[in-house]
């Protein structure tokens, strides 16, 4: 059984931040990583200091590579299959039937997009088919720009985009579900509301021309927002015991720990803000915590 001090799986930015904080401090750690990414399909990261307009997997190459020059920490190619806490520490099973254990655990396991099953969307997603005005919005500001979203989301989204064009539809994709005092506000700033169903998205290799409507009709866009819904990428954390808040995050405290004794998460599995500053962040974060919950137990 191989053992060591942590156990971080997922290997992209919240996880390999976390490896360095505790490869600087001198802890064995083992990295498991299955190699997707949440935002592998957008060419281009943005609103990240010293790496604005790189390639996201560059980013992640990069930051390898300076994680595994530091001796104690390896990495693993391949899925976290089970997790169950054992007498000594918690024991991780990976595919091949190969287990691991470790004092502690941190997850950055990362979320899976659930996309609509909409012609044209997948292959537009993270291209000119954006979720973050932050991380994209500026590469299309004074575009004609349509937001695909309904309900609660709709007025935080709209404000966000009507700040970098006023040229704004928003698509309901279905009856409009939020309040008259809301539909007011987004009337009175010029941005149109459409509740015609979205049946396909016109686009050529990625590049969005415009959305077709049940009634048939087509409206030219040169960029959509969305805001579909996600599920954790991993189960692991229900296999710990872990809690899901009601947005569908893993539950953790400020310094990133779980309810779960031993057990970090950090990334967007375990918060609303989805970009890589925020993941490299709380990866940062949780990795010191877990060395210093070790300091705290054996100094």
């Amino acid at each position: 059984m191989n053992r060591f001090d942590v156990i971080i799986i997922g290997g992209s930015y919240a996880g390999l931040s976390a490896a360095m904080a505790l490869g600087r401090s001198l802890r064995n750690v083992l990295v498991i990583d299955s190699g997707l990414p949440c935002n592998r399909f957008t060419p281009h990261s943005h609103n990240f200091i010293t790496h604005d307009g790189a390639v996201p997997k560059d980013i992640a190459d990069k930051a390898r590579l300076q994680v595994l020059a530091y001796p104690t920490v390896e990495f693993f190619s391949g899925r976290a299959i089970s997790a169950c806490n054992g007498a000594d520490g918690y024991q991780i099973q990976v595919e091949g039937g190969v287990s691991y254990m470790a004092r502690k655990l941190v997850l950055a396991t990362g979320v899976r997009d659930l996309l609509p099953d909409i012609p044209g969307f997948a292959e537009s997603w993270g291209k000119t088919l954006i979720h973050c005005p932050y991380c994209h919005g500026y590469e299309f500001r004074g575009k004609k720009t349509g937001i695909m979203v309904n309900g609660e989301k709709t007025l935080h989204l709209a404000s966000l985009v009507n700040n970098l064009t006023d040229n704004v539809t928003i698509l309901t994709n279905g009856n409009a579900d939020f309040s008259e005092e809301h539909r007011a506000k987004l009337v009175s700033r010029g941005i149109s509301i459409e509740q015609e169903k979205v049946v396909s998205i016109e686009q050529v290799n990625g590049d969005i021309h415009g959305v077709t409507l049940t009634d048939g009709r087509s409206l030219e866009f040169e960029a959509l927002y969305a805001a579909p819904s996600f599920e954790q990428h991993s189960g692991i954390y229900n296999d710990l015991g872990c809690e899901l808040t009601e947005s569908g995050h893993i539950k953790v405290d400020q310094f990133q720990q779980t309810p779960v004794s031993g057990v970090f998460a950090c990334g967007d599995c375990a918060g609303m803000l989805r970009s890589v500053a925020y993941a490299v962040a709380t990866g940062n974060i949780a990795g010191a915590m877990v060395n210093h919950q070790m300091v705290q137990e054996d100094f």
